[in-house]
């Protein structure tokens, strides 16, 4: 039965709770002060007695919200974060906010904590009402974690990227514990241990991270698939892969309800083991928080049904569906019996509120702009044009090295191998990071450059880092690199969101496809540019197609002075042609384009290029087209994003808006004539801007597929980029 209260009691953040329940046991021996006094950031003692009673109760209050906010939606996921409460309390309650989750589909337990905390203050949600009002509607919170929530360190969306905001803050942040949560379920994910592997190798010394696996048994719809180890197989894995301090806390052990599962719900306990299930985390929590911050490796495992104390148990309370309301019969069982009573809430927020100093909005490491050192000289080099030519990665490498040198928290990462891409220069500056020195390969255990041989592992450091206050490059294959892509975008869409300025993301991807042709077509994969053009129209991600060596140059800087963007540098690590002065590419970076060369005639055929390679066919058919009496322009596109409209993109919803587009009569002058043809090396949706804008007869040139050839032109020619052909269609197109 709910218990009758007058509203004289109820604390005002409470307006909107539905159900009021009676104090539980003891709440008049426990429950008469917060365990955590003012001015203090943590319990006492994981063994006091008020600290256990406390931390149960903060426990079913997450529990409690999380379901009322998703069932006032009829949709949302409480199941997983439920298994998981006891631990979230605990953590809060010793002092632990800085709270990173692998789990989007914990959102919702997350949004909770935060708001018992009052982090949620600084978005206008005050009241459980608001809490749930709020809860999945725009500008408000989403139903996984973005950037834009306050107090909360990442966002969550695709499984097996929590772990490289944890291990980038411990890098980024020394002394400050960053939990972890690691859905078991995402466990099955190969990205998860093995980037824990690789860092721990290459950092040995930064164990200020705590993965806390959610071992409750089921994923989305089934059975995790590591349902069916035994603890002292769970507890070996994590040992084999180098994790030296294992704690597990299994709630069976204190199951008197005779539960017969391998997986107990600890909410059916009677209260008495309930309160000893409760100090068995909170001890074990403290037991792990101090061993990974006293350097050792660590791990905590709490088992515990999914579901534990809401509507369903196992993968049906994963998540909810229309007509799961509040009313439900059995989401209504649910709460009732959760409620607590409006002292029992108070009693929480002020324990959450202390905690860790403040609200995690005031305390947490990316609630403020991370202080970054100056770079004081970038040594850029302007190669006169015309004169040899030069390697463009290369010439980005000594720019790197000289920002690593200048600030020792960068990190420049690589699968591949920076020697590979012509950017070795990189690995001289920097040293490859690794235990064993060998001067022979530039390596040593205090490099600045991160080569572990997985893109997810490379993307996730460096853009993590980025996000979490720290400059950083990674560097792939443009052939590889959308193995992790899908780390880069959650970052990048998260910093158009994000409440304070940080780093730009930046990549170089190298040795595009034209460059690869005696390596077939498994390292000819253009069409990762796709990727990066869908992004463009969200109004911070800027792909940037350096001409030549000195423009890369121009490029990398002006990545270096943006904030919160993504930005991406594609360039060939063949020696080419100098093009361009460092003032064309300024330019071109603020109006999209530059114009390299103007041969008159009796009628215009305008090129549109992209890329450094395909130009050298385009000034072929310049010439031929000239000697034919026909005129041509040779326009470089540089930063496609500058070339849309602005209403082509959401620009001026993003943090650190940049609303810099070319204007309609400069686009004239660069694209004005009699036809227009595009031509990538890539994929044509890079073309997009122009073609919407030009009026012009127009057509496009772009990859088709790879092959095997011996040379760039016969891999250029199989995709029908050669100058017979332009000449050929741009006669076409003029008639």
């Amino acid at each position: 039965m709910t218990a009758v209260t007058t509203p004289s009691t109820i604390p005002a953040f409470c307006e909107g709770i539905l159900h009021f329940g009676k104090p539980p046991g003891d709440f008049d021996r426990y429950g008469q002060s917060p365990v955590i006094a003012a001015g203090q950031r943590a319990i006492p003692s994981p063994t006091d007695e008020a600290a256990v009673y406390q931390t149960l109760l903060a426990a079913d209050a997450l529990r409690y919200l999380t379901l009322q906010v998703t069932a006032s939606k009829a949709s949302g996921h409480p199941g997983g974060f439920a298994s998981i409460a006891d631990g979230i309390a605990a953590l809060v309650m010793l002092g632990y906010k800085n709270l990173i989750t692998e789990v989007g589909h914990h959102a919702p337990g997350f949004y909770s904590t935060m708001f018992l905390d009052r982090s949620l203050e600084a978005m206008g949600i005050e009241t459980v009402q608001q809490l749930c009002d709020r809860f999945r509607e725009t500008h408000g919170l989403l139903g996984h974690l973005s950037g834009q929530i306050p107090g909360l360190l990442n966002p969550a969306g695709p499984l097996g990227q929590g772990q490289h905001f944890a291990m980038a803050a411990a890098k980024l942040y020394p002394g400050t514990l960053f939990p972890v949560t690691i859905g078991d379920g995402g466990l099955g994910e190969p990205y998860v241990m093995s980037s824990f592997g690789h860092f721990h190798t290459a950092y040995p010394q930064i164990t200020n991270f705590l993965p806390i696996l959610v071992w409750n048994g089921y994923s989305q719809e089934h059975h995790s698939m590591v349902s069916t180890q035994s603890n002292q197989e769970m507890v070996a894995y994590w040992r084999g892969n180098g994790f030296q301090n294992v704690i597990l806390v299994d709630a069976k052990d204190y199951d008197d309800a005779n539960q017969p599962e391998a997986y107990v719900d600890s909410t059916l306990f009677s209260f008495q083991q309930r309160l000893a299930f409760a100090q068995a985390v909170l001890e074990a929590t403290d037991k792990a928080a101090g061993a990974a911050l006293g350097g050792t490796l660590t791990v905590l495992i709490i088992k515990q049904l999914k579901g534990a104390g809401v509507h369903k148990r196992g993968a049906k309370a994963h998540n909810l569906y229309p007509g799961d309301t509040v009313d439900r019969d059995y989401i209504l069982k649910a709460l009732t019996e959760l409620a607590l009573p409006p002292e029992a809430w108070q009693l929480v927020r002020t324990n959450f509120e202390r905690a860790m100093g403040g609200s995690a909005a005031q305390t947490a490491v990316t609630e403020s702009v991370r202080p970054l050192p100056s770079i004081s000289e970038v040594p850029l080099q302007e190669f006169p044009v015309n004169a040899d030519k030069q390697v463009a990665t290369t010439a980005m490498g000594t720019l790197a090295g000289a920002v690593g040198q200048q600030d020792a928290d960068f990190v420049v990462t690589n699968a591949d191998g920076n020697a590979a891409s012509g950017i070795n220069n990189i690995n001289q500056a920097l040293t490859i990071r690794h235990p064993t020195p060998d001067q022979g390969y530039y390596q040593g255990p205090h490099g600045q450059v991160y080569e572990p041989l997985s893109e997810d592992a490379c993307a996730g450091l460096a853009a993590a880092q980025a996000l979490l206050g720290g400059r950083s490059l990674w560097c792939s294959y443009e052939s590889f690199a959308v193995n992790g892509l899908p780390i880069w975008q959650t970052v990048t869409q998260a910093m158009a969101e994000l409440r304070r300025p940080t780093p730009s993301t930046i990549t170089l991807f190298t040795a595009g496809a034209l460059e690869q042709g005696r390596n077939g077509w498994t390292h000819q994969r253009p069409e990762i540019e796709n990727y990066f053009a869908g992004m463009m129209r969200n109004g911070n991600v800027f792909p940037l197609f350096p001409i030549d060596a000195n423009s890369i140059q121009v490029c990398y800087e002006w990545a270096l002075a943006t904030r919160n963007q993504g930005i991406t540098i594609t360039a060939s690590k063949s020696a080419l042609p100098i093009r361009t002065t460092f003032e064309q590419t300024r330019q071109a970076l603020q109006r999209g384009a530059v114009e390299l060369q103007t041969t008159p005639g009796q009628s215009t055929i305008v090129f549109a290029v992209i890329g450094d390679m395909p130009l050298i066919p385009v000034y072929e058919a310049a010439e031929q087209l000239a000697a034919r009496g026909v005129g041509s322009r040779i326009v470089a596109i540089v930063s496609p994003r500058r070339l849309y409209r602005p209403s082509d993109t959401a620009w001026e919803t993003c943090a650190e808006a940049d609303g810099g587009f070319l204007e309609d009569a400069e686009f004239e002058k660069l694209f004005s004539g009699d036809a227009l043809i595009g031509i990538t090396g890539g994929t044509s949706a890079m073309l997009e801007p122009v073609m919407l804008r030009s009026r012009l007869s127009r057509d496009v040139f772009a990859w088709r597929r790879g092959e095997t050839t011996a040379t760039p032109t016969q891999l250029m020619a199989l995709n029908g980029l050669t100058a017979e052909a332009f000449v050929k269609r741009a006669l076409a197109l003029l008639g």
